[in-house]
């Protein structure tokens, strides 16, 4: 079992960077694949990107490409995503999930795929 902490979040203009950490407890980090999801106000809970265990494989959503980016520290247990050039379409509460895996270089897109979740970290982008 895993616990995950969500960080980083806040109020930022439109345009600047935010980086936000997803930190975990347990033992094991290396043998979850990991996702950062997000849910906006009124809307549905939406995959932002998607990592394998070792980092070597990533996914993004096609709206985060280019201006987000996903990475994994499994020597700290924590899971990161930059994200850049924000805009008021980003408002949103960030999740970070984890799914065992016994596959390595794989990722995982589905909110369904995911077993642990953390409790969120608010991000608002003000225009």
């Amino acid at each position: 079992q895993v616990q995950l902490v969500e960080s980083g979040g806040g109020l930022v203009q439109a345009g600047d960077s935010l980086r936000l950490a997803c930190a975990a407890s347990g033992r094991f980090f290396s043998v979850y694949a990991m996702g950062w999801f997000r849910q906006g106000p009124g809307k549905g809970r939406e995959i932002v990107a998607a990592i394998s265990r070792n980092g070597d494989l990533t996914y993004y959503a096609d709206s985060m490409k280019g201006r987000f980016t996903i990475s994994r520290d499994n020597a700290e247990n924590t899971l990161y995503l930059q994200m850049n050039t924000l805009t008021p379409e980003d408002t949103a509460i960030y999740y970070c999930a984890a799914k065992p895996t016994g596959i390595s270089r794989t990722y995982y897109s589905e909110h369904s795929d995911y077993v642990y979740w953390g409790q969120g970290t608010q991000v608002t982008v003000s225009s």
